[in-house]
């Protein structure tokens, strides 16, 4: 491996915190980060994706997005299909190797296994993780007549040498995986990428720079000074300009949705049915009369003339318009649509929440709500910022915002996802739910029923709640609590405080008494004799409580978490 790439491998398992000290293993999970950080637009889990250990059938990393989520679980396709009303999947599958030279037979063993992973009849044996991704995979395909288009795949084969194009040996056997793979008759598209030691190289920088686009801003407004702002617009954009904005190079729509914990509606959304109903019409060019367009704030701007290079930017209003727009970016008028545009240029984070809540009137959350959800999600961002020490995170409330600050490490940042996933198994000892129905306790958050980011709600619990997690998730990376029962690790992390303290579930609007509450456990989780201890003993108890933890519907259901609860009773006896 040369210099300069051994130094990009080695900036990527201090800010991933990875344990292993094998070269070939962090090449790959190298690979697998890069790859995955420019075909995805948002922050993910490493061990999700990487499969390469025995019986691997010659992949290293394996992601399946679907509607712009990278599946986890079967569960999630029905969620995703339910809400959205169609499927729009993309397969990635990575190679990594470290010698300097591109070997044929290591390029047939890797698309062999492509094959193979799609194959109804398999021929190699696949270790738990392929045979998860293609469980997955299966559950996708058989819901066919709800696909909108059919899959796209996209393989990458890397190496720390030099790639030649003319190297008619490796292109003969890149062309017969393709048109082998066509014969299978269920891609829309076959993407293969041959990498060497320079373009991936490029392609990891490329994940720690902010995300900037430039495009022709013409038919627009330049609006009076206002405090707080250094520059704003209004204007129309054509959809020719507005797609630089929303679509990355691959095709894939940028993940640039400020302030969104509820995301994209769905096409069964009213608004959104709607929306498409107007692209879809006889009159399209009517669109930007008939919607309230697209908010856009950014930190910095460089112009030249109408041409706009913006930096560091986010929709801030305008996710459902977005969204569609983008289902419907290959229709044969959508070049006559143009979107009304505000720009805002600020690095103020007080202005920026303010003109969120301003814009967003469209969809079915009341102002009050999002202006709660919002406040409080910034809060609780700068509660975790306050944290030092051995237990310092960093709470990511907008995806990807901490990718260029080179002094975070990565590892240390709780997602929104994995904030509600663990808070939500801890304080509502529901983690059957959290490993099911994530969709709908995500529906919920800012209704009236909804017991997560509740206004009132104190911070220590959510940062306890995400500390519980990171820790048991180093446990599982460095080989300290076995791997097997990643599957049920918000069955853990339900028992952990409970084995913690004696004290009662605090109300969660009482400072002092949840602060009474999770502050020992903060200290338990910040002594790793003690963390591990307590965390075996969770562990023991679902042991003991006789449940499969194999079992994947068992799992799903309100009965595991009774009968592991039951098996803590027991232990609270002997």
């Amino acid at each position: 491996m040369d210099r300069i790439t051994k130094q990009l491998v080695a900036d990527l398992v201090k800010t991933q915190e990875l344990k292993s000290n094998k070269e070939s293993e962090q090449f790959e999970e190298f690979c697998n980060y890069t790859v995955l950080s420019n075909e995805y637009g948002k922050t993910f889990d490493l061990t999700n994706v990487s499969v390469g250990s025995g019986q691997d059938t010659g992949i290293d990393g394996i992601a399946i997005i679907v509607n712009g989520h990278l599946i986890e679980e079967v569960d999630e396709i029905d969620d995703l299909l339910a809400n959205n009303g169609y499927l729009d999947a993309t397969y990635l599958f990575i190679q990594a190797k470290t010698s300097s030279c591109f070997k044929t037979q290591e390029m047939h063993s890797f698309y062999f296994g492509i094959n193979d992973f799609f194959s109804e009849e398999s021929t190699l044996p696949r270790n738990r993780e392929i045979s998860k991704a293609i469980e997955i995979s299966e559950q996708i395909l058989n819901n066919a007549s709800e696909f909108k288009g059919n899959p796209k795949v996209k393989s990458f084969f890397i190496t720390t040498g030099i790639y030649n194009e003319e190297d008619k040996n490796v292109s003969s056997v890149r062309d017969k995986f393709k048109s082998d793979l066509k014969l299978l008759n269920i891609f829309d598209s076959i993407d293969v990428n041959i990498l060497g030691s320079n373009e991936i190289g490029k392609l990891y920088r490329k994940t720690k720079n902010p995300i900037s686009t430039t495009f022709n801003f013409s038919n627009k407004v330049t609006l009076q000074d206002i405090d707080g702002i250094n520059q704003s617009y209004y204007g129309v954009l054509p959809f020719n300009e507005f797609k630089k904005i929303l679509i990355g190079d691959n095709d894939n729509i940028n993940n640039i949705f400020d302030d969104n914990v509820r995301d994209f509606q769905g096409i069964n959304n009213p608004v959104n049915k709607s929306i498409a109903k107007t692209i879809e019409g006889e009159n399209p060019d009517l669109f930007s009369v008939l919607n309230n367009g697209v908010a856009i704030v950014a930190n910095t701007i460089k112009t030249s003339g109408n041409t706009f290079t913006i930096f560091d930017y986010q929709i801030v209003n305008g996710c459902q318009t977005s969204n569609v727009l983008y289902d419907h970016r290959h229709d044969q008028d959508i070049d006559k649509i143009n979107i009304p545009l505000r720009l805002i240029v600020t690095d103020d984070e007080d202005v920026k929440s303010k003109i969120t809540v301003s814009t967003n009137n469209q969809t079915a959350i009341k102002k009050e709500q999002l202006s709660a959800m919002s406040n409080f999600q910034k809060n609780l961002e700068h509660y975790y910022l306050s944290i030092e020490g051995e237990g310092k995170l960093y709470y990511e409330r907008r995806s990807k915002q901490y990718n260029s600050d080179r002094s975070v490490i990565k590892r240390r940042i709780i997602t929104v996802p994995i904030q509600i996933k663990s808070f939500s198994s801890i304080f509502s000892k529901n983690p059957h739910h959290v490993t099911s129905y994530f969709g709908n306790i995500v529906k919920k958050i800012g209704e009236s029923g909804s017991s997560i980011f509740k206004s009132d709600h104190q911070y220590a619990s959510y940062y306890m709640s995400g500390l519980c997690f990171y820790r048991l998730d180093s446990f599982f990376n460095s080989g300290m609590i076995d791997s097997k029962y990643r599957k049920v690790k918000f069955f853990i992390l339900m028992l952990f405080p409970l084995l913690a303290s004696e004290e009662e579930l605090p109300p969660l609007n009482s400072q002092k008494k949840v602060e009474k509450y999770c502050i020992p456990i903060i200290d338990k989780l910040n002594n790793q004799d003690d963390a591990i201890k307590l965390f075996q003993d969770a562990i023991d108890i679902i042991d003991c409580s006789g449940i499969d933890i194999e079992d994947k519907q068992l799992i799903k259901s309100k009965s595991m978490t009774e009968k592991i609860l039951a098996s803590y009773n027991n232990k609270l006896k002997t």
